[in-house]
């Protein structure tokens, strides 16, 4: 992607947010490359075994040279690169990173959303620093996440979490864009429409078959026939591509889910041992729930085949729980309505989703959801 700009501040503009999205460079494989110097510069992996059906949880922008991908089964990784390096993943240091850079973004201001281990959203419309310029604070975390961390960071800074996402990628790694409110019409016209929140490789293809290539054709399109490719999704992409998005930074969110998968060293088809790995998995979640004094109103599955279709299965009922009898049963029922003990199976998960506190919310009527 061409570049935006990368220095020009961000005006202040009274009633406008100034929100930055931070992006860790290749998290775990930069805090590897930091920790060993004999993995500075060269392709390094960070996952399982190629042997052990292992997955590439992180690489290397040495190894993304050649192609080499999260999620990508690691055997095929290697066959990319020869001289890939691959390190089993540590995620008790890569916490301790998280937790030292989330230190740092506090420090600026208390509006931080953490998204995952290596990103965040803030919103430093005001701040800690009292630097009114959106784009002098971002320099400066990178700057102290450098200095103090030793890792790089690409920020995007922009009037919204929409936007601020986007240019976080612009400029990777170490990259720095901004779009300032006269600039997002310019910003919005050069995006495809995969860009929008939502459009994955499936929905992008939909939007395609009507015609809709860029962000922008999508405010013209017909509504019925946008309704009828996307469904409900339809009025959210519309509003996101005039590049509308007025949803707050939320600091410390609440837990929404908790899930646990298995991708096993040979694939599974005898049903009792399938079934057993989906009891284990809805009972580990229900503990978790114990643990975190929550309750679950839907239980999921999700089963790959070995020919790595994936399908998931949820159930919701409307009085939220956390008995483990009763969430395994319900995955256990879930199982049924798959093609487990006919077909082998790679990778087996179970979780809970729409949680509650202990207090008992009025739900959704119990209804079972089948998605491919």
């Amino acid at each position: 992607m061409p570049a935006l700009h990368s220095s020009r501040a961000c005006p202040v503009t009274v009633g406008v947010r100034r929100i930055i999205h931070v992006d860790m460079d290749a998290f775990y494989a930069s805090v590897e490359q930091r920790d060993d110097p004999a993995l500075r510069g060269r392709p390094v992996a960070v996952g399982g075994q190629p042997g052990s059906r292992g997955v590439v949880a992180a690489s290397s922008y040495e190894a993304r040279a050649f192609g080499v991908r999260s999620a990508m089964p690691m055997a095929r990784a290697v066959r990319l690169c020869p001289d890939l390096l691959i390190v089993r993943p540590d995620f008790a240091r890569y916490r301790a990173a998280s937790q030292r850079i989330l230190e740092i973004f506090r420090s600026c201001t208390p509006l931080v959303e953490p998204l995952s281990l290596d990103e965040a959203y803030l919103d430093v419309s005001e701040n800690l620093w009292n630097e009114p310029l959106a784009t002098a604070v971002a320099k400066r975390l990178k700057r102290r996440i450098r200095d103090e961390i030793g890792l790089t960071a690409s920020a995007g800074v922009a009037p919204n979490k929409f936007l601020a996402k986007i240019a976080s990628g612009w400029q990777k790694p170490d990259g720095l864009t901004v779009i300032s409110p006269g600039r997002v019409e310019a910003f919005l016209q050069q995006l495809p429409v995969d860009a929008l929140w939502g459009v994955g490789p499936v929905t992008a293809g939909k939007l395609r078959k009507i015609g809709i290539e860029r962000l922008v054709q999508v405010r013209s399109a017909d509504p019925a026939r946008l309704q009828r490719a996307v469904g409900s999704l339809a009025e959210a992409l519309r509003r996101l591509a005039y590049g509308d998005d007025p949803r707050p930074v939320v600091p410390d969110r609440p837990y929404k889910s908790s899930s646990n998968e298995n991708t096993y060293d040979e694939d599974l088809l005898a049903t009792d041992a399938i079934r057993a790995e989906i009891e284990r998995m809805a009972r580990q979640s229900a503990a978790w729930l114990t643990r975190k004094a929550l309750l679950a109103r839907t239980v999921t599955i999700k089963v790959r085949y070995a020919d790595f279709t994936t399908v998931t299965r949820s159930h919701t009922t409307a009085t939220p729980t956390r008995n483990a009898d009763e969430i395994a049963a319900r995955a256990l029922t879930l199982l049924e309505r798959t093609e487990a003990g006919r077909r082998p199976i790679r990778l087996l998960g179970a979780g809970v989703h729409g949680l509650a506190g202990n207090e008992t919310a009025i739900g959704i009527p119990g209804v079972l959801n089948f998605e491919e």
